[in-house]
């Protein structure tokens, strides 16, 4: 019989595990950890997948402590922006519908996807008088603004910005990811003193460093002699790869060196579609690789590829170079100097850069990376998982977040 004693913690979030979404792994991450702290966790998110609608799940279940209940009609993909306003809209009714009745309420966490989501957070914590804890993963409508998918006095992004000020007035606390994200925030409202700043942990637990010659991805994919670099996880707007693809067609003649590109997303197509029309012998698609397999995926790049668009700094966090820090493979960025990337790449040694647009110099640095004694590859990766191992492992950076959504709470 559940313990009626339990304070509960709400957790809105339209994707949550099994759904591969990056922010779903974290929202789940962050929820076991308070049910190993006594709490009682419900979770809000959609029955269907987020990248594929397709795919169902059960829509009520218990998922390592976290009470998991999946509303439907809230996710339809994410082929248009409109159907992705209609899916979150409609979640965010159903989560106000169902949250205003969670027993022993006593706080509510919720990120910015979808972004409406935080309409329903207000309004169960002015109903229920509980504090709200807003974890910002990206910021929106600025990450369409600045892709050109809207303007800064339209309709849609007035109103996203109102909703942004209303949030952060009535936050108890904000999470933010990174410095310039941070920076961009507090222009819409100074939230620095309720502000966290705490990037994101890697899924660390799932990760290990793996050693080429141990590792089955390499001899199931018949990468023994290939020197590969890998970009894993969502292919996005904000995330575009096509001066690597370019370089990789400009590359060909480096027979051993291959190009993988494992994940899905809307930029995915660009990928699939160099490869129909160019027939390259040196670039592989894969679909998401299961959790349970990624220490082995990720460990068998020897190089990863992360990739920030030049206006998304501050606006969308590059998660990705996490992953590949704790499996101790060097990076190779792809994007702005200043981002977040580059001062982890500046400060510890970690790997090279290359900017959007200038595909020589993608070429040149690629050549060079392909001729880098394996010593100093191996010494990149070193001093990469070192960093995560002492200051953004998922056990402290993890264990800070369950601090601040504790903090405050009667």
């Amino acid at each position: 019989m559940a313990d009626r004693s339990l304070k509960t913690l709400l957790v809105l979030s339209q994707v949550y595990p099994p759904d591969p979404a990056s922010v779903g792994q974290h929202m789940a991450d962050a929820a076991e950890a308070m049910a190993g702290r006594g709490w009682r966790v419900v979770v809000f998110a959609a029955d269907r997948g987020y990248d594929d609608p397709s795919v169902t799940y059960a829509r009520s279940e218990q998922r390592h402590g976290v009470h998991v209940r999946r509303v439907p009609l809230s996710s339809f993909g994410k082929s248009s922006i409109v159907l992705r306003l209609l899916a979150g809209t409609i979640f965010m009714v159903q989560c106000i519908a169902r949250g205003l009745f969670v027993p022993r309420l006593a706080v509510i966490l919720v990120s910015t996807s979808p972004p409406m989501c935080s309409v329903a957070a207000m309004v169960i914590a002015t109903v229920r008088r509980v504090p709200i804890k807003y974890w910002v993963m990206d910021l929106n409508p600025d990450q369409m603004i600045v892709l050109g998918r809207t303007t800064e006095r339209s309709i849609p992004a007035r109103v996203f910005n109102w909703i942004n000020r209303r949030i952060l007035s009535r936050a108890a606390d904000v999470i933010v990811l990174d410095r310039f994200m941070a920076e961009r925030l507090n222009r819409k409202r100074d939230v620095r003193s309720k502000q966290t700043l705490m990037p994101p942990w890697p899924h660390d637990d799932h990760l290990a460093v793996i050693d080429h010659a141990d590792n089955p991805f390499r001899r199931e994919h018949d990468l023994d002699d290939r020197f590969v670099i890998m970009y894993s996880g969502n292919h996005g707007y904000s995330t575009p790869v096509t001066t690597v693809l370019k370089a990789a067609l400009a590359l060909q003649d480096l027979r051993r060196l291959l190009f993988m590109f494992i994940g899905g997303g809307v930029g995915k197509k660009e990928v699939e579609q160099t490869i129909a029309e160019h027939a390259p012998r040196n670039i592989v698609s894969l679909p998401y690789q299961p959790l349970d397999r990624i220490k082995y995926s990720l460990s068998a790049a020897d190089v990863h590829l992360v990739s920030v668009g030049d206006p998304v700094v501050g606006v969308v966090h590059p998660c990705k170079v996490y992953g590949a820090m704790a499996v101790a493979r060097p990076i190779l960025l792809l994007g702005p100097d200043p981002c977040h990337v580059s001062d982890l790449l500046g400060e510890h040694d970690l790997g090279w850069h290359i900017s959007h647009g200038d595909v020589d110099a993608a070429v040149s640095t690629i050549r060079r990376i392909v001729e880098t004694p394996r010593s100093e590859l191996l010494a990149m990766g070193r001093r990469g998982r070192e960093v995560i191992t002492t200051r953004l492992g998922k056990a402290a950076l993890c264990g800070r977040f369950c601090d601040v959504l504790e903090r405050g709470v009667r």
